[in-house]
Order: C-alpha cells, then sequence, then structure tokens
C-alpha cells in the first residue's frame, strides 16, 4: 500500500439530447481544414453521420442527471462543444458505470466517451486523448475503526467496497496484496454496499463519497487520497491516430479559453483539478 501512497502523493443504452451544441469556443487546431478535409475526418469520427458519445453516470464529477433527468456535466459540456464545433449532430449515450463506457465504445456502439486513463485499458479497443482532468480516489471508513492510513487497510480479512471495473477497482486490483477487494456494486452505489454489507472499507471519488456521507453519519475520510486519477477522452482504436490528434488539438484550446475551468465552475466540481 505503500506504493499506493506514493502515487498519490505525484500526484443500449438509450440514446439521448440529438442536437447541436449550444456553448460558444475557439475554433482549434483543425480550423485550417478545408471543407473537403473537415468532410472526411467527420466520417472518421462520426461514421453514422451522428456523434454518439458515451456518457459516464457512474462518475459525479463528470456527468449526473439533474430533477428533470437531462443529462449535465463537464463530459457533456465537452461533447456539445466538440460537436457543434465539427458541425456534427450527437447523440448522448448515458450508462451506468465506467465499464459499460469502455465496452459501448470498444463495440464501436458509440464514437467517443470519457474515461479513466489506465494500464489495463491500454490497447484494449479504446485510444486515449491526453487528459483533460485529474480526480482523486479516497476511503472511507467507519468513526470507530483502527485503521489510521491507507496502509492500514491492507491486511487479512479487510474488505473493500469498489465499483467493478472502475478505475478505483483497476488500480487497486494491482496494489492491493492482503486485503479483499469486493467488487458486487457500481461506483455510485459503493457506500450504500459498504453500509449494507457491513463491510470494512468503501473506495470511491471524494465529492461522491462526501454526499454519501451525509445519508450515512458516523463515516470518516482517511487521512490521505490513494490515488490521483487522469480523465481522457477516448475513441475506437480503429478511428487511428489523426482522430486522437484533433480531439488533444480540441482539449488543448479548451484549457487555453477557459471553457474547461468554467465547466468546473459551473458543474460545481471540488477535488479535481485541469492538468
Amino acid at each position: 500500500m505503500r506504493r499506493i501512497l506514493r502515487f498519490a502523493r505525484f500526484g443500449f443504452l438509450g440514446l439521448a439530447l440529438i442536437g447541436a451544441g449550444l456553448q460558444h469556443g475557439t475554433a482549434f487546431a483543425a480550423e485550417n481544414e478545408n471543407d473537403m478535409e473537415k468532410t472526411e475526418m467527420n466520417k472518421k469520427l462520426a461514421p453514422t453521420g451522428v456523434l454518439r458519445v458515451a456518457i459516464n453516470l457512474g462518475n459525479a464529477i463528470l456527468a449526473k442527471k439533474d430533477e428533470k433527468g437531462e443529462l449535465g456535466g463537464i463530459s457533456v459540456d465537452l461533447a456539445k462543444e466538440f460537436a457543434r464545433q465539427r458541425g456534427l449532430p450527437f447523440a448522448l449515450i448515458p450508462v451506468s458505470a465506467a465499464v459499460k463506457s469502455v465496452e459501448t465504445v470498444t463495440k464501436g456502439d458509440a464514437d467517443l466517451g470519457f474515461f479513466a486513463v489506465d494500464p489495463s485499458r491500454q490497447g484494449a479497443g479504446v485510444i486515449f486523448t491526453d487528459p483533460y482532468i485529474l480526480i482523486e480516489g479516497w476511503f472511507v471508513v467507519r468513526e470507530q475503526s483502527s485503521f489510521t492510513d491507507n496502509a492500514s487497510v491492507d491486511k487479512p480479512g479487510v474488505r473493500i467496497a469498489v465499483g467493478k471495473g472502475s478505475a478505483y477497482d483497476l488500480f487497486l486490483t494491482r496494489h492491493i496484496k492482503h486485503a479483499t477487494i469486493d467488487r458486487g456494486t457500481t461506483t455510485p452505489k459503493a457506500v450504500d454496499y459498504f453500509v449494507e454489507k457491513g463491510l470494512e472499507v468503501a473506495a470511491g471519488i471524494r465529492q461522491q463519497l462526501e454526499a454519501d456521507m451525509k445519508r450515512f453519519p458516523g463515516l470518516r475520510f482517511l487521512p490521505e487520497r490513494f490515488m490521483v486519477i487522469p480523465q481522457a477522452m477516448g475513441v475506437p482504436a480503429d478511428r487511428g491516430e489523426p482522430v486522437t490528434k484533433l480531439l488533444n488539438a480540441f482539449l488543448l484550446d479548451m484549457r487555453g479559453n477557459g471553457f474547461l475551468a468554467d465547466s468546473v465552475k459551473k458543474n460545481g466540481i471540488v477535488g479535481a483539478a485541469i492538468p
């Protein structure tokens, strides 16, 4: 578990909302494309003529539904703006967990997704962009428990609730040596599952965990995050390097013109950083 601390310190489906993006931003590197080049690139991006975007609702920092059931969040903002700048109609495909988002893009049922970058996902049918935001993974335990730090949870008999296939699951699978990882839930339900099953530890996004702790008094965070999670856009591997270069140029512009910072503020995101 000390490796976890060292890392941290360095540190269908249903189609919805088909339309054109409403946000306005500056043009990115593709502004020098002529009409023919743009048309050809758009065919690579969206072979069906509609940019299909997988939106992972399992990560409350990146996407969520409002009271009316409409999708919002930083990933939704980026998807809409990218479609607007490309002149493409789009369809948002909400999924409940990260592993389903990966499957949707890998199978070609979506043209674009938003993922945690993890070594185990490299070469798994998805090509990633550079990270556009960094979020943190934390442990939650009961107030009366004897756990004092991240290293203290990695002991025989300790059970850690984590969303199956999430970035936290993949990371902890590589680093936990003695505790048991219980993958019987999704990230948004990790604390509910932890309480229901009487487990010792829950792992997830700090923002989601903080909201859950208001519903379940008597819980506390361990003193430090256990990981930093780079979040990136991703496309099916067969779309090729030119598509990822285009997306990287788009993300660079979104950082430079303040779009990302504005989206973070608008969506009330805390515990995250723009790289």
